[in-house]
């Protein structure tokens, strides 16, 4: 249910509310908007068909939500939700922020090359895997902790906040110390346990779409984390499992422009996972930015034939900034922009980081 207050109404008209709702079991979430505050009521909806709210001290109207996700749909929040992240970055607004770096932290002169590169490009906010989930237990598994202080190292350095996986509720607090963005892949998208414990930080959560889940079981997958009072979450179209076999993955750019119209969180692409190739990762990167996606997520790599993890996926420096000339026209056709921080590459800066493959 979502309780429509007045304009007018009163800090103690709205605390009278609340706490009636929750005397009774049911939950309450507040929506503060630039026009409307929105009580949002969860729990059995034959509790919530008793209680009389239009006739509630300033409460406007009440309206039933009929999507089974409620904190994450638009029918509780028209507004689009913004996150800001560090000092330059917010996903959701008119700007497209970049997302990029190595698929696995390998070392610390090797991520201090890639993050020079990208932070000369102007490129925002740095990735890289601390904890690998690999599907053989005989690849590369990350380096833990380590790898954490590495990134944490060179946001000290670069002011570029840090992406890294959560795998496991167990090591929750150990990634929250050191990163500025919380990922949950996608072969957790369903790990009820993970979605709860990371539903009661106060750090952003991007959470990848699982490579078989639908529209719906990947948003009520977001309704765990929001429920439990993390509102930050970002959701992150990889590709989805098809027959298809000339590509890693199948890129669901539907899945964009839908989910923005089911809800009021950030949507951001990753075409590496997707596609597992190079080649064709510029012009899905554009289709992303034209369909309407707040922010994409590329593996890049100063020497992709050394990684040690997802190398075919992975772009150089110099393939990321032309990529870059490539998207900002396409971000303008649909009335965005690029992101680029202060220290954005230009002239010979840009030209240095361009050279480093």
């Amino acid at each position: 249910m979502i309780v429509v207050m007045k304009p007018e109404h009163t800090d103690e008209e709205l605390r009278q509310l609340v706490a009636r709702v929750e005397k009774m079991g049911l939950r309450t979430h507040l929506s503060r908007g630039e026009r409307r505050t929105i009580v949002g009521i969860i729990g059995e909806r034959e509790l919530i068909q008793e209680i009389p709210f239009t006739s509630f001290p300033g409460v406007e109207a009440a309206h039933p939500i009929l999507q089974p996700y409620k904190l994450v749909s638009r029918e509780f929040k028209d507004e689009n939700t913004r996150i800001s992240i560090g000092a330059h970055v917010e996903l959701g607004g008119r700007a497209i922020p970049i997302i990029a770096g190595p698929c696995a932290v390998e070392g610390r002169e090797v991520l201090d090359e890639i993050a020079d590169a990208l932070h000369a490009l102007g490129i925002p906010m740095l990735r890289g895997g601390a904890f690998k989930p690999r599907t053989s237990p005989y690849s590369f598994q990350g380096l833990g902790e380590l790898a954490l202080k590495f990134m944490s190292d060179v946001r000290s350095r670069t002011g570029m906040p840090v992406v890294t996986e959560v795998m496991d509720a167990r090591d929750l607090l150990l990634v929250y110390k050191y990163a500025d963005v919380l990922q949950i892949g996608t072969r957790n998208m369903q790990n009820f346990k993970l979605l709860t414990e990371v539903g009661q930080v106060d750090k952003p959560v991007i959470l990848k779409r699982g490579m078989s889940a639908t529209i719906k079981e990947f948003l009520m997958s977001a309704e765990y984390i929001v429920s439990h009072g993390n509102e930050k979450v970002i959701l992150c179209e990889r590709g989805i499992r098809t027959f298809e076999t000339e590509t890693r993955n199948t890129l669901d750019l539907s899945a964009v422009p839908l989910l923005k119209k089911l809800t009021h969180l950030p949507v951001i692409v990753d075409p590496s996972h997707a596609l597992g190739r190079t080649d064709l990762i510029p012009a899905m990167a554009c289709a992303a930015v034209a369909a309407g996606a707040d922010g994409l997520m590329l593996e890049v790599h100063v020497r992709p034939h050394e990684a040690l993890s997802d190398g075919s996926q992975s772009l150089t420096p110099q393939a990321m900034a032309a990529l870059l000339d490539r998207l900002e026209p396409v971000a303008q056709a649909v009335g965005r922009t690029i992101l680029r921080t202060p220290q954005q590459g230009t002239g010979d800066a840009a030209k240095t980081a361009a050279g480093a493959s």
